[in-house]
């Protein structure tokens, strides 16, 4: 167990605290939560990289603790009104459809190994913003109006493009 991992593992924690965090409308908590779980993201990734710390473990863990916080958090923003349902739809389907074609390559055999596109990292960058961006504004009540709007549609556009290049990839992949 390396340091990356650790970190790693006290972030699939913080999961769980941010979620009831944003059902009792705590936001200034869930909001700060989720700051340090980004920070830790930031930190286990640089010792991982630059301090000769990487794992196989950590390969693993740390896109699932990342995707756990995610989507965590966009059905916690949706149950409680604070983001349009068809959003988290969006992001969680194409989390999904992810996993399905990795776990469907495996039993036919034909195993793929998923690496992130540059549309994809794009993808989870504008999806932690606009979460930060969702969890912030309430915790510092400001009134986000058309800005949530242009979020909302650099989310669902960023998604989309990420799932069709994932899908492209795989087909090509499972039919080379």
């Amino acid at each position: 167990m390396t340091i990356p991992n650790l970190i790693t593992v006290g972030r699939l924690f913080l999961v769980p605290l941010v979620i009831v965090m944003i059902v009792n409308a705590r936001w200034d908590a869930a909001f700060i939560l989720f700051v340090v779980a980004g920070v830790s993201d930031a930190i286990d990734g640089f010792l991982a990289k630059r301090c000769g710390m990487a794992s196989e473990l950590g390969a693993w863990l740390d896109p699932v603790a990342d995707k756990a916080l995610i989507v965590s958090i966009y059905i916690a923003l949706a149950v409680v009104g604070v983001v349009p349902t068809w959003i988290v739809i969006l992001v969680v389907a194409r989390d999904l459809m992810i996993v399905a074609a990795v776990i469907l390559s495996w039993l036919m055999d034909r195993p793929v190994t998923i690496a992130p596109f540059v549309i994809s990292k794009l993808n989870t960058a504008a999806q932690i913003a606009f979460a930060a961006l969702a969890l912030g504004s309430r915790a510092f009540g400001v009134e986000l109006g058309s800005v949530a709007v242009a979020a909302e549609f650099v989310v669902a556009l960023l998604t989309l493009a990420s799932m069709a290049a994932y899908l492209a990839f795989w087909l090509r992949h499972m039919a080379g």
